[in-house]
């Protein structure tokens, strides 16, 4: 709900739980007043204070008043060069080389209707959202400002977007454009952040705010491996059920940066949205630039209840979903079980085992085109190797759809080997800067995605394949980060547009995508979780987790991941044992565990599995078949943290209606003389009377105030799961 007091120019956002409010002062200096949880329409400006403040600047129209200045104010978007000594939101240069932005507000308007964003990922709205847009503009360098906002009250989730318009006669250039900016009157607050590596991705990371600016960024051309576009603002005693926690979320898929200044007089500014390295985008006469969108959401009452609302809004507002209301099915895919050394008779064996054993799709991956026999040829070049496969795809699937499998097949748009006929052909199409050698990662470079004519060219051959046979899931990976980033395309002066060109591209080639085989799944998939962001969900319902498939190591990922982004979005397989990363043993149990708490799948080959675990992995795949909703679609509870080395690991999910949870539990550490244990549950209907297992019964309250007592279990890494079904 969007409240507008219009006689002193208060903005009012309310959802279910929390109130977002802003305010143009009296130098039309659009301030921000409050974000928390819910209260009334009153004006909360009573909140600012004023003081006189050495070596702080006055604006011209303070006058003489030395108690205003831009460097003390808390303000919706930043400013630049005029007093304000913080994180900026924008900085802009002007053809006289000056950069500076002095932005007042001029008007507003509330439309029916969420917004929408032209090549962009963006929160989708419903019946009866609203927009607010407010403009700002720098009059002295005819320069305009729109910041919309738009507000989706079941799932206390407040989104922003910003548009920058050139009102001048001359190009400008804009340096810096952040998403977000968000004034906290406070500076008692802790950060946390999701970073990591190739394999280990998204661990949380929690440390006081200390004063100057702490943040984490990337300038890899992806969102990361090694830090994610999403951050935690919150009280110093918040846990996962108790405190006031702000989660920011960056849509975008590329190069970005968030921010945390914690000022001089105990004030904290986050800043949010393109990372401003190799940034600067030229804006004509009357042009726009379009900043990515920011989700924010505000939990009282705690981490945990965060994690729902973004896992809520994600689900039904950002993910399309080509089987929505369906179930997506339990896929094999074939890369651990033979690498690039298959054919069809090699596939077809897999098939045959996995079909019987509950498995619904098969996925092909890498080294079935070109010259493709390793990694160091044949990217590009997306035509079937028939080889491999005799009668291409035309042949191969219908062998799987008798064995009552559907197809999916692995590509890396991206990318180009210098062995292949696209490279020979255009060796300038990829980034590469002229009179140097150009690095490489993983044997391959990166394709100019901002040329069109690239992407016309690779998505000619990519559909050309998809539309050869009947195929119902992509796996799009991206296997290097960019480096080299110039384009042949750009003059010189525009070079600094190529990061986010490259974005845009992308995007649009998987919106393409989507258009011209909307009933296909895609799966994203950067080294595994190094692109694992909002962003790519609009545009793939799931990603691929990470490419460490260990099920010790993924109760980490999986648990840092689960801060912002839903079950139903991480891609989860069971692999072989010993592991290929690092050689631990777990149990087929186990690894089944904690692959279905995520999209569900395995990677091996099946044909070689012994029967006692053929039989396993088709209790598992029934198991997840008859829970698929719960697991899916639940209620997320983190119940213990793997980063603080305890016995065991477990989590939760629970039915909307409360009627049904599932609690899956991994010891992690075993030793002899082991204590008694009892886990206590979450989210469950204190009046309801809950069946374990189909054996014992117990009150909801009982279960989560005293427990359940768990099992005495002996080997290493075994797991359980508990059933709940109200009575």
């Amino acid at each position: 709900m969007i409240v507008i007091n219009k006689e002193h120019r208060v903005f009012t956002l309310h959802t279910k739980n929390t109130t977002y409010q802003m305010k143009a002062d009296r130098h039309n200096v659009l301030i921000h007043t409050y974000y928390g949880p819910r209260v009334g329409d009153c004006d909360l400006s009573y909140l600012v204070r004023y003081a006189d403040r050495a070596c702080a600047p006055n604006p011209h129209e303070a006058g003489t008043d030395r108690t205003y200045s831009l460097d003390t104010l808390p303000q919706e978007y930043s400013t630049c060069g005029v007093g304000d000594f913080r994180l900026p939101s924008i900085e802009v240069e002007y053809p006289d080389g000056s950069r500076v932005a002095d932005l007042r507000l001029t008007g507003w308007k509330v439309e029916r209707g969420k917004y929408e964003l032209d090549g962009l990922p963006f929160f989708r709205g419903t019946e009866g959202a609203e927009t607010l847009r407010i403009t700002l503009e720098d009059p002295a360098a005819d320069l305009a400002v729109e910041l919309a906002y738009g507000v989706f009250e079941d799932c206390d989730l407040i989104t922003r977007s910003v548009q920058v318009r050139n009102c001048g006669s001359a190009p400008v250039r804009l340096r810096q454009c952040a998403s977000l900016c968000l004034d906290f009157q406070r500076s008692d607050l802790d950060l946390i952040t999701f970073d990591g590596c190739h394999m280990m991705e998204r661990a949380p990371s929690r440390a006081p705010l200390r004063s100057g600016v702490q943040g984490v960024g990337s300038v890899r051309g992806t969102s990361s491996h090694q830090h994610n576009p999403f951050v935690v603002l919150c009280d110093r005693e918040a846990n996962e059920n108790y405190g006031l926690c702000y989660g920011t979320m960056l849509l975008y898929s590329g190069n970005f940066q968030a921010q945390a200044e914690a000022s001089q007089y105990d004030n904290v500014r986050l800043v949010m949205g393109i990372n401003p390295y190799q940034f600067c985008w030229t804006l004509e006469p009357d042009a726009t630039f379009t900043a990515p969108e920011a989700a924010l959401v505000c939990s009282p009452s705690g981490l945990g209840q965060m994690s729902r609302q973004f896992h809520r809004a994600i689900r039904e507002h950002l993910i399309q979903d080509p089987l929505r209301g369906a179930r997506r099915p339990v896929l094999i895919n074939n890369w651990e079980a033979t690498y690039f050394s298959f054919d069809a008779e090699k596939l077809a064996d897999i098939a045959k085992t996995a079909a019987p054993l509950g498995i619904e799709l098969f996925v092909m991956d890498d080294g079935w085109f070109g010259k493709r026999d390793d990694d160091n040829s044949g990217l590009g070049d997306w035509v079937v190797n028939h080889s491999k496969l005799p009668g291409g795809l035309e042949a191969l699937v219908p062998r799987l759809k008798e064995l009552g499998m559907s197809f999916g097949i692995w590509i890396e748009p991206e990318m180009v080997s210098e062995d292949s006929d696209l490279y020979r052909e255009h060796p300038d199409w990829a980034l590469r800067i002229p009179g140097r050698v150009p690095a490489r990662g993983r044997n391959q470079l990166v394709l100019d995605f901002s040329r069109p004519e690239v992407r016309r060219r690779v998505y000619g051959q990519i559909k050309a394949v998809l539309a050869s046979a009947d195929v119902s899931y992509v796996k799009w990976d991206m296997n290097r980060s960019l480096s080299d980033v110039w384009s042949a395309a750009l003059p010189p002066q525009r070079q600094g547009e190529v990061f986010h060109r490259y974005v845009l591209g992308v995007y649009e080639m998987l919106d393409q995508l989507r258009r011209d085989f909307p009933h296909i799944l895609i799966e994203g998939c950067a080294g595994g979780g190094g692109r694992f962001d909002a962003g790519m969900l609009y545009y793939t319902p799931q990603i691929w987790c990470s490419d460490n498939t260990d099920a010790i190591d993924r109760l980490r990922i999986q648990y840092g991941t689960s801060f912002g982004y839903p079950v139903s979005a991480m891609g989860a397989h069971v692999s072989v044992v010993p592991n290929e990363e690092n050689g631990r043993i777990t149990p087929m149990e186990t690894r089944g565990v904690v692959a279905m708490s995520g999209t569900f799948g395995y990677e091996m080959d099946l044909s070689a599995v012994p029967q006692e675990e053929q039989a396993i992995i088709r209790r598992q795949t029934a198991f997840f078949k008859e829970h698929y909703d719960l697991i899916q679609q639940g209620d997320y509870y983190r119940l213990t943290d793997p980063f603080q080395n305890g016995p065991y690991t477990a989590w939760e999910q629970v039915s909307p209606d409360r009627r049904e949870a599932l609690v899956s539990l991994v010891f992690t550490s075993l030793r002899a003389a082991q204590p008694f244990r009892t886990l206590r549950l979450k989210g469950l209907d204190p009046q309801q009377t809950y069946q374990v297992n189909g054996g014992g019964s117990w009150p909801g309250d009982v279960l989560m105030a005293a427990g359940y007592p768990l099992p005495m279990l002996s080997g290493d890494y075994q797991s359980l799961q508990l059933y709940l079904r109200a009575l």
